[in-house]
């Protein structure tokens, strides 16, 4: 018959003859929780000063041999496991334990945050990994023109069809959100002007207001926003699937050029596509601004329509206008070069995505700032 299991104990008396540590009953699993327990009341009380007597323990495993470890300390315990009366199994447990200890349970020392010298470093990789994007985009950049260098003298090269279904979707399937968000944008920014207008006796300048904010920066920033986040995400998410299934090391090896298969179709259809829809989105807003003067303003449609023709000169329209190209171009470039920057799973494709339209919403909004200067120094 099995002798009934004793839960272990650990008792400190001190007398005359010194401290005296007496470890009895099974420390093992079943008991592990009073172990630690009591191990943890001990804390700091046994010294190298305290006697431990283990001859009085009875079944003893890993996790009773860890307690015993923890308690004591890893030299400690190593110098029980030399004891000749005890059984070799357990002088064996002992310092397995013991070594274990003081191999793999060394505390990780936290390093000390330095501030301001944290600070600078952060900002030192931030600057050198916007440096390195750069040069990347500006290699791609190289790419893409030559491949539109090597491509347009070889018609047998152009991806017609391609080009014509990119152009569907990039284009044609983008009018009715676009036409609608410039709709409101322009109803919003012709009840701002009058509303602001309104204190100075001026209301009739927010014609002049909607036709200038739309022709010159409104229509075509809206319109490569809007590109940004629904095409050059698209763009980096069918190449970036192409490239973790592995289909564009194929195209290589069938000796086709990915850059005029997968990248020209892609950037020629933005190139067409870009600039038309810029022409519907300052239409859609100058109606959007056009209705809330005759609502609010109480402006006949051909007093709207003769102060537009009268104050928006042709260099307005040429000004905005001209800014959609270098925009496509831009935004198309940046959705190509993250999808082949895909590593092959899926979460790489989530990042690059995210990646394409931030860059694409940044660089877009840094060449309309930059083409403003450029104007306002030209006096256009």
């Amino acid at each position: 018959m099995t002798p009934p299991s004793l839960p272990g104990s650990a008792h400190l008396t001190r007398d005359a003859g010194g401290a005296r540590l007496a470890l009895s009953g099974d420390w093992t699993l079943v008991h592990y929780m009073a172990l630690q327990a009591r191990a943890n009341e001990l804390a700091g009380t046994v010294g190298n000063d305290v006697t431990v007597d283990i001859h009085g323990l009875g079944a003893m495993d890993t996790s009773g041999a860890f307690v015993i470890a923890e308690m004591l300390g890893s030299q400690r315990t190593q110098a029980l496991a030399q004891d000749e009366t005890l059984p070799p199994a357990r002088r064996a447990l002992l310092k397995t334990v013991g070594d274990a200890i003081d191999t793999y349970c060394k505390g990780v020392r936290k390093p000390r945050d330095a501030g301001f010298v944290v600070l600078l470093e952060r900002i030192g990789k931030a600057m050198g990994s916007f440096w390195k994007q750069t040069a990347k985009l500006l290699g791609f950049i190289g790419i893409t023109l030559q491949g539109f260098a090597g491509t347009v003298l070889r018609p047998k090269h152009w991806r017609v069809t391609a080009l014509v279904s990119h152009i569907e979707q990039t284009g044609l399937d983008a009018v009715p959100i676009l036409a609608l968000l410039s709709f409101m944008v322009g109803a919003v920014v012709a009840f701002l002007g009058s509303t602001a207008l309104a204190s100075y006796g001026a209301s009739i300048f927010t014609v002049d207001l909607i036709g200038f904010a739309f022709l010159r920066e409104f229509g075509v920033l809206l319109t490569a926003i809007l590109l940004a986040g629904r095409t050059s995400s698209a763009f980096t998410a069918q190449i970036g699937s192409m490239k973790a299934r592995e289909e564009i090391d194929a195209i290589r090896t069938l000796g086709l050029d990915p850059i005029e298969l997968l990248v020209l179709p892609r950037v020629l259809a933005l190139l067409i596509a870009l600039p038309l829809l810029t022409f519907i989105a300052m239409i859609a807003g100058i109606v959007g601004g056009g209705v809330v003067c005759l609502t609010v303003l109480k402006m006949s449609p051909s007093m709207f329509l003769s102060m537009l023709q009268e104050d928006m000169s042709l260099t307005q329209f040429l000004v905005g206008m001209a800014k959609a190209p270098v925009f496509a171009f831009m935004v198309g470039v940046i959705g190509c070069m993250e999808g082949f920057k895909v590593s092959g799973s899926a979460q790489s494709v989530g990042e690059h995505t995210t990646s394409a339209v931030v860059q694409s919403i940044f660089v877009v909004i840094l060449l309309d700032a930059l083409a403003a200067l450029f104007y306002m120094e030209m006096g256009w």
